[in-house]
């Protein structure tokens, strides 16, 4: 039975459409937001793996319920956002934090990036290329509900993403993407890049594979969210909330509004 000794990136999907992220190397894994432990103890012991650590971005149960059981069973450290009550955390973390993931050889640098929840971070690292963990404030084509936080809080963050380079693969937790471009579809009708991409993703998960991960440049392109800022977006924003929208902030708020009522 041979491990690599190369450092991948594999999804492990749980309930309906979670992924739970795992980072392994040689006979080591490191899980990013386990919402549930099952499907975690069942990979491990398929593939005869040893949990080193639990990575976590926010306290939602689809992201932490896993982490009891877990830590029952294998004794690791929890990486955690420092503002959120996380089951079992060992390590408190903020922006500008780094976090040398035991056992799989991997560096990552955390971001805070409230909106979804008031302390939900972020996670940017190299795993053969650049790579970002942002459990649910970026998703595919899409972002988060703002469950704790300001639209300008989300906004805010979003940009953080923005800024990353254009190659960074984007690891989200949720299989969201389809419906997510559904919407992008019509908050921006004139971008070709869209519909391109809601072909490649109906072909991936026609075949049951992740349309994730995705890049922040395929983001940059074809995410309405990320793209308050073009005029096509705004014009439409606008004409949904009825309204004149000055800064890409409150297109950003029309946008995410229109998102929670959009049936498509």
């Amino acid at each position: 039975f041979e491990h690599s000794s190369m450092t991948s990136i594999i999804a492990i999907p749980a309930f309906n459409d979670n992924y739970i992220w795992t980072i392994r190397r040689g006979g080591d894994a490191a899980v990013v937001d386990p919402g549930d432990a099952a499907p975690v103890q069942e990979y491990l012991a398929r593939e005869r793996l040893a949990l080193t650590a639990i990575i976590t971005t926010h306290h939602h149960a689809d992201h932490v319920g896993g982490n009891k059981a877990l830590l029952e069973r294998h004794a690791v450290p929890v990486f955690a956002p420092a503002r959120e009550q996380i089951p079992g955390a060992t390590t408190m973390l903020t922006e500008g934090d780094r976090v040398d993931v035991p056992g799989v050889e991997v560096t990552l640098h955390v971001l805070d990036v409230p909106g979804h929840t008031a302390g939900h971070i972020a996670y940017v690292g190299d795993v053969d290329g650049p790579v970002l963990f942002c459990g649910d404030t970026l998703f595919a084509a899409g972002c988060g509900r703002l469950f704790e936080g300001t639209a300008a809080d989300m906004w805010s963050s979003l940009g953080k993403f923005a800024r990353l380079d254009p190659a960074t693969r984007v690891y989200c937790a949720h299989e969201y993407t389809l419906a997510n471009l559904r919407f992008a579809a019509v908050a921006e009708l004139s971008n070709g890049a869209i519909a391109v991409r809601i072909d490649a993703g109906t072909r991936k998960r026609t075949r049951n594979m992740p349309t994730l991960p995705s890049t922040i440049a395929l983001e940059l392109a074809t995410n309405p969210f990320l793209r308050a800022g073009e005029p096509n977006v705004r014009k439409a924003a606008e004409s949904h909330a009825g309204t004149a929208l000055a800064r890409p902030v409150d297109v950003f708020a029309a946008l995410r509004e229109w998102k929670n009522s959009f049936r498509g």
